[in-house]
């Protein structure tokens, strides 16, 4: 049975969660990164790690997946220890954190491994995640470190 893309829509603080859960050790290229301001909207392609793959069953195999991350009504969106010119530089997800400031706008900061952040300011929460393409196999399974 093929699997199918992955599709999902938050519009609140409890569904964002849901979408960086399903993020969690995805590996994004800085170029594959654009605010686009003209039209309120920061774009982000990433290889997801297919988490839910693998807890189907022990036996089956590795996959990661091209996806979409899209925030919509975005006001601004900052960088911090991120060298935008080094675009070949590979970024690990780890979470976003999300919380609605004083003026009512979202502040949603996107959390990489190394302490890099971007944080976006956006009008309301409206972010989309949306597999594109076939999986692929790969050997390599996140591992973390416990405290």
């Amino acid at each position: 049975m093929e699997a199918k893309n992955l599709k999902l829509i938050a519009k609140t603080e409890e569904d964002l969660r849901v979408v960086s859960a399903h993020l969690q050790d995805a590996i994004v290229n800085v170029s594959d990164v654009a605010n686009l301001k003209k039209n309120k909207i920061f774009l982000m392609q990433l290889n997801r790690f297919m988490w839910e793959d693998v807890e189907k069953g022990v036996f089956r195999k590795n996959k990661r997946i091209r996806t979409i991350l899209k925030f919509e009504n975005v006001i601004k969106a900052y960088a911090k220890n991120i060298n935008q010119s080094k675009g070949n530089k590979f970024l690990d997800f780890l979470a976003i954190e999300t919380y609605q400031m004083i003026d009512n706008n979202y502040e949603m900061k996107i959390v990489f491994a190394g302490d890099s952040i971007i944080k976006i300011i956006a009008e309301a929460i409206e972010v989309t995640l949306d597999d594109q393409g076939d999986a692929w196999d790969t050997k390599n399974i996140p591992k973390h470190k416990l405290i």
